[in-house]
């Protein structure tokens, strides 16, 4: 008798964990939606929590404590990328939180994006554990960017779903100088007025 009722018990317990394992992985399969409304028009991103979830989380906090009102696309290079998401329109620098953890290589292991055309990145500086608030968005497939065993590469944890146009219209702004930027600063400041989470 004893051994039937644990045996029912075990069976629960199991029935149970498979239960949160599917939870889990449903939740592991959730994609948030991310809409940027700027001087120069609206664009959505798609994220996945799957592939990068340290980053996205990150990335989601900064959105949720709206961070990326009022900053500006401080870096726009045609080819390559715009950045943004650290600065805002006098040029001061925001205040971040600690950086996140680099999720580059994971996230590929996963089979995540790379950073192809339309793909969201974190920016950093030399030391690939450096990420904190910055992005950038690829306008073209910068393969070099990509991580490898060799190198650390960008963490990739999302991709423009609609507005690519914007972007399109974003990356061919003229550039020049402007606050401590010698170059690459678009001369008609591309400010981003919010960016909030959308079903």
């Amino acid at each position: 008798m004893k051994f039937k009722s644990f045996k029912t018990v075990a069976c629960a317990a199991i029935a149970v964990v498979a239960m949160f394992s599917v939870m889990k992985s449903s939740l592991a399969q959730e994609v948030s939606h991310v809409k940027f409304a700027t001087t120069a028009g609206d664009f959505v991103v798609e994220l996945y929590p799957d592939k990068a979830p340290k980053t996205v989380a990150n990335f989601l906090q900064y959105v949720n404590d709206k961070h990326y009102d009022g900053t500006i696309f401080h870096r726009v290079i045609d080819n390559f990328m715009l950045q943004g998401g650290g600065y805002d329109a006098k040029f001061a620098e925001k205040k971040t939180r600690p950086p996140v953890a680099h999720e580059g290589r994971e996230a590929l292991a996963k089979g995540g994006p790379k950073n192809t055309l339309g793909t969201l990145a974190m920016a950093r500086t030399n030391d690939p554990q450096s990420a904190s608030a910055q992005f950038f968005i690829n306008v073209k497939d910068n393969a070099f960017l990509d991580p490898s065993v060799q190198s650390y590469g960008y963490t990739v944890f999302g991709k423009v779903i609609s507005g690519m146009d914007v972007i399109q219209k974003i990356k061919t702004s003229p550039t020049g100088p402007g606050g401590p930027f010698p170059s690459d600063v678009p001369k008609t400041p591309i400010l981003i007025n919010s960016a909030t989470l959308v079903k």
